[in-house]
């Protein structure tokens, strides 16, 4: 536990205090929006859409390497 000598190292501190609670009031909300676009609908059916592609190349790649006839 701190000792204070004066009122203007607890005004200080108060101050520092209220600072970071207010940087991390604001950390939260960004996260909290970042949270909220990963979760959004056209960000999802990107990622669906992406993963199908990444798939869809890597069956090609395979299959050419593969040699397989239809």
């Amino acid at each position: 536990m701190r000792v204070y000598n004066s009122f203007e190292e607890i005004d200080s501190d108060l101050r520092y205090l209220k600072l970071l609670q207010q940087v991390q009031q604001e950390m939260m909300k960004l996260q909290v929006n970042e949270v909220k676009d990963r979760l959004s609908a056209a960000s999802i059916l990107t990622n669906i859409i992406s993963s199908i592609a990444k798939k869809a190349v890597v069956l090609k790649i395979v299959d050419k390497l593969l040699g397989s006839k239809k």
